[in-house]
């Protein structure tokens, strides 16, 4: 399946060198070599760059791994595809607007006979990860004209998520540039640094600290710390 790497953190940071080995997963370390992509927020700002070439063969991911691009909230993501063709449109993150704010979100996983009910938002690719992010945004839209309370928020999420993950794996990585969002059907891991936390299917360094998530967990991450 695919690999997902995130970082929240309380002011911009970049990726750095847990970039530079995830993107060697995508394609020379490991087998993920069916697209990749990242997304930056910065406030109410995302911007979004996606390849379906492998991350090791894309020049796009070369320039974005010596740029050093900064932001408060980093989505990224490479693809082992599962279900979906191998195109610009089926790879990850994906990206919408809902209440003023753009979402992110990327997949790992895999959904079996997950049909959901057309909605606001319609997926532009084929795949059961952009059909899953427009299934959890349309709901949203219809429980709440505008951006609800926090605590509000994560229990629709957190609902919302379990009835997708019966359909089958349903590891993901959301932001709406301001709190991250990550739950975990079978694995994920996550690791506080001061005021940042970073988010990963597979630790991306060989430091002590990386939690795994439990089975059907969902986390909030704000300014670099653990949402309660």
């Amino acid at each position: 399946m695919c690999q997902l790497l995130a970082v929240n953190s309380s002011k911009p940071a970049d990726l750095g060198q847990f970039f530079d080995v995830f993107a060697e997963r995508g394609g020379r370390t490991d087998e993920h070599k069916d697209g990749w992509g990242i997304a930056f927020h910065s406030g109410k700002r995302c911007r979004l760059f996606t390849d379906h070439r492998a991350c090791v063969e894309s020049p796009l991911a070369a320039r974005i791994r010596g740029a050093s691009l900064r932001a408060r909230n980093i989505l990224a993501h490479i693809r082992k595809a599962t279900q979906g063709r191998i195109a610009l449109e089926n790879s990850h993150p994906f990206a919408r607007k809902l209440w003023g704010q753009t979402w992110s979100f990327a997949h790992n996983g895999d959904l079996k006979g997950f049909a959901p009910a057309a909605g606001q938002f319609m997926p532009q690719g084929d795949t059961d990860s952009e059909a899953a992010f427009c299934h959890l945004l349309s709901r949203l839209a219809e429980r709440f004209a505008e951006a609800p309370p926090a605590v509000e928020l994560r229990a629709a999420l957190a609902e919302l998520s379990a009835g997708i993950a019966s359909h089958g794996t349903f590891n993901f990585i959301l932001s709406n540039g301001e709190t991250l969002y990550a739950h975990c059907s079978t694995k994920l891991h996550y690791r506080l640094d001061g005021r940042q936390a970073l988010i990963a299917t597979e630790p991306v360094d060989s430091e002590s600290g990386w939690i795994p998530f439990a089975a059907g967990e969902l986390k909030a991450f704000a300014t670099g710390t653990l949402a309660h």
